[in-house]
């Protein structure tokens, strides 16, 4: 996890094209400048950022659902509940189900736990586009598989 570079996936764990899901793990930083601000002497990880981490799982769930031809960006986040505080060094399971897939859009419920426990949960709706580029898509790709993405089942 790189939280500064918003990346916020440490690796991906399993992608389940059939079943539109994916799982992913995210490894909380010892340091980081985030922490710097949020909080002084009490880091934590923000919110905003635990809900990025399920949108990029959800996203990779939608990728391999559409075998990397559309781009999934996050539009809207609904019901999203933090249940509990994220510190330096938790290891974070991540997982994702794609609800929709059609017409332009894709809807997913994600949730984090934390040793078992839960941590957060979303319901995320993403504008599914095509790839502004084709260099942009084979960047997606070589980040997707760096995490550890199964490129043979997109």
């Amino acid at each position: 996890m790189r939280p500064e570079y918003f990346q916020l996936i440490s690796r991906i764990e399993a992608v389940d094209t059939a079943a539109g899901t994916a799982r992913a793990r995210a490894v909380v930083p010892e340091e980081s400048t985030i922490f710097e601000g949020h909080f002084p002497g009490h880091p934590l990880m923000p919110g905003v950022l635990l809900i990025e981490s399920m949108a990029q799982t959800s996203g990779f769930a939608i990728l391999g659902m559409n075998g990397f031809e559309g781009m999934p960006f996050l539009a809207g986040v609904r019901e999203a509940k933090l249940r509990r505080f994220v510190t330096p060094g938790n290891e974070l399971d991540v997982e994702a189900r794609v609800e929709h897939d059609g017409s332009g859009f894709a809807m997913t419920e994600a949730s984090i736990r934390h040793e078992g426990s839960a941590v957060a949960s979303a319901k995320l709706t993403f504008r599914v586009m095509p790839f502004p580029s084709p260099d942009f898509r084979t960047e997606m790709r070589s980040y997707a598989e760096r995490l550890g993405f199964p490129l043979e089942v997109a």
